[in-house]
């Protein structure tokens, strides 16, 4: 039986940033609110979920843009596994088939290869008895967190206090 391990969102020197992720976030209550869950034999991020009808595209199935914004989500998981903060530098999406709403869903994310401060990944979005709907690969560019966002990590430090 596979290990399984929750996933939280970004640690920095053992700070907690705010996760207010469209897609990940507890904390934004507008948003996917995805939950992955890593499975450690398989080094992959995956996250067992259903679309609420508010992200509506064609009739009774998922906006293209909700489908990459979580393939991105379990793409980006990924950096985990190498205890990096990577931006998605470029993704590529192939829609398959129409993805549901109001129905089990499973996304998976999984790393492809490294080069220096790239990280290509992959994902699958699969209906519940395995179909794959949507695909995708990306490139995730490694970044310095402190200095790129050096302003809001010191307004959500000084918020804690």
């Amino acid at each position: 039986m596979p290990q399984h391990e929750r996933v939280h969102g970004h640690e920095l020197k053992k700070e907690q940033i705010v996760n207010n992720c469209f897609g990940c976030g507890p904390g934004n209550q507008a948003g996917l609110r995805l939950e992955f869950v890593l499975d450690k034999q398989r080094e992959r991020f995956v996250c067992h979920f259903q679309l609420e009808e508010r992200f509506v595209g064609p009739p009774g199935h998922a906006h293209g843009g909700i489908i990459a914004t979580i393939l991105d989500e379990a793409m980006g998981k990924v950096n985990k596994l190498r205890e990096v903060i990577a931006l998605t530098g470029r993704m590529e999406v192939d829609y398959l088939l129409p993805v549901p709403l109001s129905t089990p869903l499973m996304v998976e994310g999984w790393e492809v290869r490294v080069n220096g401060r790239e990280h290509i990944h992959a994902a699958k979005i699969c209906s519940g008895d395995g179909e794959v709907l949507a695909e995708s690969i990306g490139k995730f560019i490694e970044i310095d967190p402190h200095r790129m966002f050096a302003k809001h990590l010191k307004k959500t430090h000084s918020d804690a206090t």
